[in-house]
């Protein structure tokens, strides 16, 4: 009888939980049994795993009773990242591989049947949980090409590269022998080189150093709109704060142009920030090395359903509002969207967050996201044109009854968690063609970065993720300002929260002024955002 442990991990959301594979084989009736609440992918394996251990030139225990089981048994197992473990556990139960040198490894790697180890998604994920206090008691996480590649970039991971299944079993039977030598007394044929990177390894095994890729220069520059001063005044705050925008006007007044620039005046991203965001395309396999430490823009589809947006299937996959963690998500033709995909946002733009709950499976993923939205004033698009200069009148064939159910879909609540409301008119034709260049994208970036700077030195968080006791204390509220936010909220008729966010806003706008405390023109501005609210 054989008997080998060999660990790997499996995803629960964004969670990579440790499992251990064992393997037991014995005598008796030939069979290969897989338990552990698997999923049909991974029972799949078996099928997978026989084949590529035979492919492989090694030899499948085919007179022997397999008994494969994943524990723990209560968390459900899926995709083919297991296969590469399962593969080793018999291998080692069979002693074709030295089961003591599977200590301190992690393995996740699909097979095919050639015994070819195929990328598995999540790689970063993994590498991210295996971190530890301790550098040099992290475990070793072996992985596919393009896997072992995302997992590089967590720093101080342990990360092993290997290509087909006999890499990982020639390594594994080398390191054997190189023990089994050095503990012999004055063996002739011991190699004190045990670097894994020498020559003796094989060829498809590489210890991987941690990566670093430069960071891509977001698409198109602010200076590139013309005209829109109050718009891109709106941007800037945004960006130093972590703010919501809403953008609304006509067709082809800029509101996409202006949009698809955002991301160019963000603060640019910290470390841990890069890999929360690259863990999260990690799951889905959309992760692009290319585009390490560039803030994320998502910007789906206005058909997108609920699902799409916050995420879920079976098992819990993110959503749009995860993939733009700590970036940006916009959504064009924004009254367009489905209404329960629109109301599905309204807890993750308050929280951070989105909890996905079924009936046997339930994962949290984050979304700290910066909502910029667009839409047009009715469904034609040129309600109020007519007040506009004569050679941008256009006359709005829309009812008061449908103008109404347009602008009807988005909700109040929905509405009240915008900070920023800003309306986008067209520009004259004259004004659009002759109109100087404006300031450049990274010159209103440098603005926002010591804003940004400002806010996390006060209060260790952006602006927008102030609450509570917090948001007063660190507001710094004039008295004047708060006497005149405070009667301001009463004839308007703001919610606590609509008042709460333009104390936000307020406090943005002071950090863009460099002013210790909130004043009173710092308020009056603010509020010009939410008045269209």
């Amino acid at each position: 009888m054989g008997l080998a442990f060999v660990k790997s991990r499996v995803l629960v959301g964004l969670e990579a939980v440790e499992v251990t594979v064992e393997v037991h084989l014995a005598n008796g009736l030939p069979s290969f049994t897989l338990v552990g609440l698997a999923d049909v992918e991974v029972k799949e394996a078996r099928e997978r795993v026989r084949c590529a251990i035979q492919n492989s030139g090694l030899e499948f225990p085919n007179n022997k009773r397999i008994t494969v089981n994943l524990a723990p048994a209560d968390v459900p197992k899926d995709s083919g990242r297991l296969d590469l473990a399962i593969a080793l556990g018999i291998l080692a139960a069979s002693s074709q591989v030295p089961a003591e040198q599977l200590t301190g490894f992690e393995f996740a790697g699909e097979l095919s049947l050639s015994g070819e180890l195929r990328p598995v998604h999540g790689a970063l994920a993994m590498a991210l949980a295996m971190q530890t206090g301790n550098v040099k008691n992290q475990p070793q996480l072996v992985l596919p090409p393009k896997s072992a590649e995302e997992a590089a970039l967590v720093p101080d991971a342990q990360v092993y590269r290997a290509a087909h299944l006999t890499d990982v079993v020639a390594y594994l039977n080398e390191a054997g022998s190189k023990q089994a030598d050095t503990s012999t007394p004055n063996n002739a044929h011991s190699n004190p080189n045990t670097n894994p990177n020498s020559a003796l390894t094989p060829n498809g095994w590489a210890r991987l150093a941690p990566a670093t890729y430069p960071t891509s220069a977001p698409l198109g520059d602010l200076s590139e709109v013309k005209g829109q001063a109050a718009a891109k005044r709106a941007l800037e705050i945004a960006a130093a704060g972590g703010h919501h925008v809403l953008l609304s006007g006509p067709p082809g007044s800029g509101k996409s142009m202006l949009a698809h620039r955002f991301a160019g005046l963000l603060p640019p991203m910290a470390t841990q920030e890069a890999l929360q965001s690259a863990a999260l395309a990690s799951l889905t396999g959309t992760l692009k090395l290319e585009t390490w430490g560039a803030r994320p823009v998502r910007s789906p589809h206005h058909t997108a359903s609920a699902v799409a947006l916050v995420g879920g299937g079976v098992p819990p996959r993110p959503g749009e509002i995860s993939l733009a963690h700590h970036g940006v998500l916009f959504l064009d033709e924004l009254p367009e969207f489905p209404r329960t995909a629109l109301e599905a946002l309204r807890e993750p733009l308050e929280t951070g967050y989105i909890s996905i709950v079924r009936a046997q499976r339930r994962a949290e993923f984050p979304a700290r996201f910066q909502l910029i939205a667009a839409m047009n004033p009715c469904p034609c698009g040129y309600y109020g044109s007519g007040h506009a200069p004569a050679p941008l009148q256009r006359s709005c064939k829309c009812t008061p009854d449908q103008i109404s159910r347009y602008q009807n879909r988005l909700s109040g609540p929905l509405m009240d968690r915008i900070d920023l409301h800003v309306q986008v008119a067209a520009l004259p034709p004259n004004e659009l063609i002759h109109a100087q260049a404006g300031e450049s994208s990274a010159a209103v970036r440098a603005r926002c970065v010591q804003a940004r700077a400002a806010a996390m030195d006060r209060q260790g968080c952006a602006n927008q993720a102030l609450a509570g006791a917090q948001l007063e204390v660190q507001s710094h509220l004039d008295p004047k300002a708060a006497d005149f936010l405070k009667a301001a909220a009463s004839k308007l008729g703001w919610s606590a929260r609509a008042t709460n966010r333009a104390l936000k806003v307020a406090r943005t706008i002071a950090d863009l002024a460099q002013s210790a405390t909130t004043q009173v023109p710092h308020v009056a501005e603010a509020m010009q955002y939410r008045l269209a609210a």
